[in-house]
């Protein structure tokens, strides 16, 4: 198999956590299927390099996967969770009549009919209230949206060894409160709707801006970010932020194609070819923002929607309103004052009113809480450039350096700093 490395590498990034996801629903155990579809990827790198590709690579690793859980309980079988587990693997083959543990199989069924997907479906499991919010979210990247823990650490801008011990106490905790069996009936989904919301916006950011591998977007988890989007909107249409969410990403996504120049380098926004950018999208996300806006409850996606939509709204950079912009961070900043909203912010603030303006907002950000945060020092090295500051610009351009991981972006922020000395 020619490039069969690069090829399961693929594989694994759009199909591991599908493949996950489909084993957690059957088996009841987050470990026992994350090790099975480990093993199967085990078995991927030494088998296909002799027989090729399989025609369906994700349905070979979720076969593969399954039969080696099989074999595990098969193994383990005095126990009784993995009785269990074993008859939900054989249930298509069992009478149901027959089957002692219905009760368990109808209770999957139930909540095969509440949420149809499988990924959408685990979000909702990862989300168990048992779990604080920070660990719902971490545990739903790393099984369902396939980020690596160093990736999910960057996320929350926390070090990474603090984040592995969050995602293994949560899936302990899940493990120990029979949480994998515990289905969320429809009323329940609400509450649990915000974590998913986050999970899912932070698998498209993951996808919109790498934070590792050799290429700006991972296009495998921005689309299925956006997918995911719809799903969530079709089963919960009255649920605005859902649609906000569904509406942030189809206007920010619209922007791919225009995000590197010929020569792979980055193009900031106020340069992008906005003839190139996606109509379709951009028309589809503000007809979500209007519907949104019409019901007047805004939530935190729907307001980022909202300055999204600002930014498409404006056949040039110069014609961008600013104000308006910064108006709806204002109201962002209100809901959720964090370091990420306050950058943001402060950019916009240097867009409408200057450089100088633009830096006493950033001198207001929680510095413990950027200390780790990328974005943060490459925004204020532009500013602190545009300030005639070149000394302090060059300083900012070397932290931030020092926390990009991405080829891409670590090039555009060289090329910045090398225009200063």
């Amino acid at each position: 198999m020619t490039g069969g490395g690069d090829e399961l590498a693929e594989v694994f990034r759009r199909e591991s956590g599908r493949c996950t996801a489909t084993l957690i629903r059957v088996l009841g155990d987050v470990d026992l299927a994350e090790d099975a579809v480990a093993e199967a990827f085990a078995i991927a790198a030494d088998v296909w390099p002799q027989t090729g590709l399989p025609p369906n690579p994700g349905a070979w690793i979720t076969t593969t996967a399954r039969n080696r859980a099989i074999d595990r309980l098969r193994r383990e079988s005095s126990r009784t969770d993995r009785y269990v587990a074993a008859h939900r693997l054989h249930e298509t083959d069992m009478d149901a009549s027959s089957n002692p543990y219905r009760d368990e199989l109808h209770e999957l069924d139930q909540l095969v009919d509440v949420v149809p997907d499988d990924q959408l479906r685990l979000m909702f499991l990862c989300c168990h209230p048992a779990l604080a919010t920070d660990a719902q979210v971490a545990l739903t990247l790393r099984l369902l949206g396939g980020l690596e823990t160093p990736d999910i650490a960057a996320a929350f801008v926390v070090p990474e060894a603090t984040m592995a011990q969050r995602i293994v106490r949560a899936k302990r905790k899940l493990r120990d409160n029979h949480a994998p069996y515990r289905v969320p009936a429809a009323a329940e989904l609400p509450d649990r709707l915000h974590a998913v919301l986050v999970a899912i916006s932070l698998v498209f950011t993951a996808g919109h801006t790498a934070p590792s591998g050799e290429s700006l977007v991972r296009v495998d988890l921005s689309d299925e970010a956006i997918r995911l989007g719809r799903v969530l909107v079709e089963l919960m249409p009255d649920e605005l932020e859902a649609v906000g969410l569904l509406a942030l990403m189809l206007l920010t996504d619209a922007r791919r194609e225009t995000r590197l120049d010929e020569h792979g380098r980055m193009v900031r926004l106020a340069d992008q070819d906005r003839s190139r950018w996606d109509r379709q999208r951009i028309d589809e996300g503000h007809r979500l923002v209007r519907a949104c806006l019409r019901r007047n409850q805004p939530g935190m996606f729907q307001i980022q929607a909202a300055i999204a939509a600002v930014h498409t709204d404006a056949p040039t950079a110069d014609a961008t309103a600013w104000d308006q912009i910064v108006a709806l961070y204002d109201q962002l900043y209100a809901l959720r004052p964090d370091a990420v909203v306050a950058t943001n912010r402060a950019v916009a603030i240097g867009e409408l009113h200057g450089p100088h303006d633009a830096l006493l907002a950033l001198d207001l950000v929680d510095g413990d809480a950027v200390e780790s945060y990328q974005p943060y020092h490459a925004a204020r090295a532009g500013v602190l450039a545009r300030c005639g500051r070149t000394a302090d610009a060059v300083a900012a351009f070397d932290r931030a350096l020092a926390l990009t991981d991405n080829p891409v972006e670590r090039r555009f922020l060289e090329d910045e700093r090398a225009r200063l000395v």
